[in-house]
Order: C-alpha cells, then structure tokens, then sequence
C-alpha cells in the first residue's frame, strides 16, 4: 500500500469522476514524481503500472527495426498512460518516455483493474479517452505523411504547451529529431524558421513560446482536430455519445 496518500489536484479523467468513485481509485494511487527521460514502458512488455499524470506528460512512439521512432501520441494530465488494459490487453503495445518531469498519480495494474471492473463509471470515461487517444494517433500518421517538418514542429509545440501549462519547456533537438521522426538538421531549420519570425525562442534546449496565435496560425491542422476530438467526446463526459 502507498505510504504517501495522494491529493487530486490536477488529472482531469480523475476529477472528472463521481466523488465515490474516484474515492477507491485514489485509496490505491501513490503520488509519485516523474523524471525527463523516464523509460515507463517498452513494446511487448506487461503492464504492471498505470499512470494518471498531473504535472507531468508522457510520449508514446513507435520503435522501428532500424533503431529510429516516432512519437504517435502525448499524455499529460488530460489522459493516462496503461489504456490498454480497459481492453483487456496485459501487453503494453508502445514505448513510453516522460518527456515532461513532475507529478502523476501511480497504480498497480492489479489493483487498476479491480477498480475498473467496479466502477461503470470509471469505464465509461475511459473508454471515452481510448477513442481520443486513438485519433490523435490516427491524426499523427497523416500528419508525419502529408505536412511539413515546420508545421508539425507547431503543433508539437502547441500540445506540449498545453500538457506543460507553461510558457517554457525543455527540449534538446536531438529529443525533437526523435518525436517528429526526422533528421535533427531537419529539425534545426524548422526551429530556427520559428523563432526567425518571433514565434518561439530556443536557447540551449529551453523553448519559449513567444506567440501562440502565430504559432497555432502555423501549425498544420491536425492541431485544432485534436482539440476539437478532446471537446466533443471529453468535454462535458456526460454528454451522451453512444
């Protein structure tokens, strides 16, 4: 059992549950800090742990046989990490990095499951999420096809923002190369173009957002199609869909 008993303060899949119901989940949560770089899964390994972040966002990218990657999805505290296992599925299908240090509340698989085969509630909001995952990842393979590195450089940039709740965050190029697929030069251009025109500033692998309208007029669309994706199925949960 956790020693430290956690306080909610900032998942929204959790706040967004019935008080009895987020009661249990939280009783088997342990409030943990997430370092940069933290490996939390890899592909084909069992799941023993999900994750609720709070202060903290989480890559999910896809190993490929000649030792590169692409990121095809971001969890911050809008989400959770270990998605799979509403489905049933035991088997982590993606490599799981934290790309943003800070807090998350921590439970063990076990227990996770226990809780979600008590709560209709806790299902019913999760399975929601899994949808929106799923077409922010469908949205990233059009997009990494289709729409330049500069464009996608923005929308990254926009969804790390939102999942930081801040203005300024810490990324090497190399860690960018790495998310967007792409060869860090690549990755240098489209950074400079950005702060050529006083959207961003890039010293040292610490970003400032200077101008997020500018920044969002930049990116490509898939930005405002996964806002709009979170809106209409999140927001409210209890607008019913089915």
């Amino acid at each position: 059992m956790p020693t430290t008993k956690p306080v909610i303060k900032g998942n929204q899949l959790l706040v967004a549950l019935p008080s009895r119901d987020r009661g249990r989940v939280l009783a088997g949560c342990e409030l943990v800090e997430l370092k940069f770089a933290q490996i939390l899964s890899e592909p084909g390994e069992r799941i023993q742990q999900v994750y609720f972040p709070m202060e903290s966002f989480i890559s999910l990218t896809k190993p490929l046989s000649d030792s590169s990657s692409l990121e095809v999805g971001l969890v911050g505290d809008e989400g959770m990490h270990g998605i799979a296992l509403i489905l049933g599925v035991g088997i982590s299908p993606l490599h799981a990095v934290v790309q943003g240090e800070g807090s998350a509340l921590r439970i063990n698989a076990t227990t996770f499951r226990r809780e979600l085969a008590q709560s209709p509630s806790l299902q019913r909001i999760l399975k929601r999420y899994f949808y929106v995952l799923f077409c922010q990842i469908a949205q990233t393979a059009a997009c990494t096809r289709y729409h330049v590195v500069e464009a996608r450089l923005a929308r990254w940039l926009l969804m790390t923002q939102d999942r930081a709740h801040s203005n300024t965050f810490y990324v090497t190029q190399v860690f960018l190369a790495y998310m967007l697929g792409v060869r860090r030069v690549g990755v240098t251009r489209a950074a400079t173009a950005l702060q050529n025109r006083k959207l961003i500033s890039y010293t040292r692998g610490n970003i400032r957002i200077l101008d997020r309208s500018g920044l969002e007029a930049t990116a490509c669309e898939c930005y405002a199609a996964d806002k709009a994706s979170y809106a209409t199925i999140m927001d409210p949960v209890s607008v019913d869909l089915s």
